[in-house]
């Protein structure tokens, strides 16, 4: 007689309270242990019997953790940082993490119309007042939302939903973000703005909703608040930093600001005596401790999410919201792996070089059509997903919060943020290349709404698109509208990546450090002008390389006969922005921008 054998189910553990909603989807098909209080050394000594962890911010999901769990397949975090996981390490052991990006979306926004109404009607002041036994109707006056105009800065999921909401009310909704879905703004009654100093010109209201990174620390801060109506109310719930809070203040002891809502501060909790305290102190604040994803339906909302991801990926199957999901099988990686580098290199550069303000051409624009094509054995390859996801990656990276995307996300969030990639496979030519492969990245005006492609972010590799010819246009930064096309070229030696063309220019360069690309006529002087100012300010150059026009390129030259070409620089040292606005001028460059890689 067949003896039955039994396997045990997978085990998974929650060390931190998390809403029972999804609890419940768990313990349908695995053992789930709740252990709330475990020390770092207790968690480390079982974390080896489970095939799945489940976390809120509390628990450090360490190096040491992560190799003791021999059986671990996925970490979970029940919100949207994953600051607590070493995903790299997570990663190098092939444990999956994902998250919940978009569990407190509808929290967030609520939160910020909360803030907007109370600071409009002056609801804390009155609530104290009254407490206070005082009856101050005159002193109290508010102002209405109806017909007041609304500025929004970020236009993504939490931005959007915040316009939806204030629609409602009747207000006039505007909006600054480079990166934003021109239809969706429009679907969302949303008038996007150029640039940042006219938003706040405009603005009755003004919303933050942007990731803290370099280009928004402190975007907000004396000089933008003295072209703000006096009468403007500042609100936000995305992150502290992004607001001088000492400028804040300053403008609401000034009456240049006539009130703020903020939930976010630079130091949580607060210090006494730091300038988040005495903003929060401000009569004029209505302040909240970091609220903003703090609702009984977001806790459930994330609990929810992250465990039917969990669900899935111990079934076999792909998460959501991985952050770091393997891209293909190991062998497959192996020969992919230094051209993923390279094209999430490209990516990042075409953001940072072409798309930013800090080009220097006075009319940067990110666009949302690529084309990415794969020349010599690149070509032949079976799959290319690991590189339209790193492409992807590279260009969201220096802009988004959301840098950890691969095959299992990449898709998405491109369509989510209009992003359309036309992958393309060249056999041509094979035999004149000076390496085995060669990767160009063309970016290209978007269409018009009416001309545009339906739905899809990924075209197959048979796309029929149109090449046009290099452009003939002066401008390497920026994108000016005569730009037909952005060109960025690259290629692998020795599994390191290079860069061989920069749009009109061609010159190898390894893409990484911190690299200051300048435009200028190459003519005698121009080095020694740039080395000077770099050396005065304390920056070292690495190395050098001067790349010259693109054969073919449109050619201009100054009095002297000086040609057009780049000067790339690898530096090291921080180079503010007036050293690199100082590298422009008639001794030195036309253009300069700044990139991290």
């Amino acid at each position: 007689m067949a003896i039955p054998t039994y396997t045990s189910r997978p085990k998974v553990l929650i060390p931190e309270k998390v809403s029972p909603d999804g609890l419940d989807l768990l313990k349908d098909s695995f053992d789930v242990d709740q252990k709330q209080g475990l020390s770092p050394d207790e968690l480390k000594s079982i974390i080896g019997d489970y095939e799945a962890l489940v976390v809120r911010s509390e628990t450090k999901v360490t190096a040491d953790l992560l190799k003791a769990a021999k059986k671990l397949k996925v970490v979970a975090r029940a919100g949207v940082g994953v600051d607590n996981v070493d995903v790299k390490t997570a990663t190098s052991l092939g444990i999956i993490v994902v998250n919940s990006p978009s569990g407190n979306i509808n929290a967030a926004a609520e939160h910020t119309i909360a803030l907007m109404m109370a600071v409009a009607r002056n609801v804390a002041d009155a609530s104290q007042s009254i407490k206070a036994g005082k009856w101050e109707r005159s002193r109290l006056t508010g102002i209405e939302a109806k017909g007041k105009t609304l500025a929004i800065v970020g236009l993504g999921k939490v931005g959007l939903t915040v316009a939806r909401i204030a629609n409602g009310f009747g207000m006039h909704l505007i909006a600054y973000d480079p990166y934003a879905n021109e239809s969706l703004a429009a679907a969302a009654s949303v008038t996007l703005l150029p640039n940042l100093a006219d938003l706040l010109k405009q603005a009755d209201f003004l919303t933050l909703h942007t990731p803290l990174i370099a280009s928004t620390k402190g975007m907000i801060s004396h000089a933008e608040l003295a072209t703000m109506k006096p009468t403007a109310r500042i609100l936000n719930v995305a992150r502290g930093g992004m607001i001088d809070e000492d400028a804040l203040v300053a403008a609401l002891d000034a009456g240049t600001i006539a009130g703020a809502g903020i939930d976010v501060f630079t130091s949580e909790p607060p210090q006494p005596d730091s300038s988040a305290s005495r903003l929060i102190a401000h009569p004029k604040v209505v302040a909240t401790p970091h609220l903003g994803a703090s609702t009984k339906e977001a806790q459930e909302n994330v609990s929810i999410d992250v465990c039917e991801q969990v669900v899935s990926i111990l079934s076999g199957a792909l998460p959501r919201s991985a952050v770091n999901a393997p891209i293909i099988l190991p062998e497959e990686y192996a020969k992919l792996q230094p051209f993923v580098e390279l094209v999430e290199k490209m990516g990042s550069l075409y953001t940072q070089h072409f798309a930013s303000s800090h080009s220097g051409s006075g009319s940067a624009a990110f666009r949302t059509t690529f084309d990415l094509t794969y020349e010599g054995a690149l070509a032949e390859l079976g799959t290319t997903k690991p590189l339209f996801a790193a492409l992807v990656k590279g260009l969201l990276s220096p802009i988004s919060e959301t840098a950890n995307i691969n095959i299992v996300n990449a898709e998405l969030v491109a369509k989510e943020r209009g992003i359309l990639v036309n992958e393309q496979r060249s056999r041509e030519n094979v035999d004149t290349l000076a390496y085995s492969s060669f990767i160009t990245l063309r970016a290209r005006a978007s269409r018009s709404a009416s001309q545009a492609r339906p739905a899809s972010s990924r075209m197959p590799s048979s796309a029929n698109t149109a090449q046009a010819g290099t452009p003939a246009s002066s401008s390497t930064g920026g994108g000016g509208a005569e730009a037909k096309e952005q060109i960025i070229q690259g290629f692998v030696s020795a599994n390191k990546p290079f860069i061989s063309r920069l749009d009109r220019f061609e010159g190898e360069f390894v893409p990484q450090g911190t690299l200051l690309i300048c435009r200028n006529f190459d003519s005698v002087g121009k080095i020694g002008y740039v080395g000077n100012l770099l050396g005065k300010a304390g920056v070292n150059i690495r190395f050098m390389n001067v790349a010259p026009l693109h054969n073919g390129a449109g050619v201009e030259e100054n009095g002297n006969g000086g040609k057009e070409a780049l000067m790339i620089l690898g530096v090291d040292g921080e180079v503010s922005e007036s050293v690199r606005r100082g590298l422009i001028s008639e001794e030195g460059a036309l253009e300069a921008s700044l990139v991290v890689l």
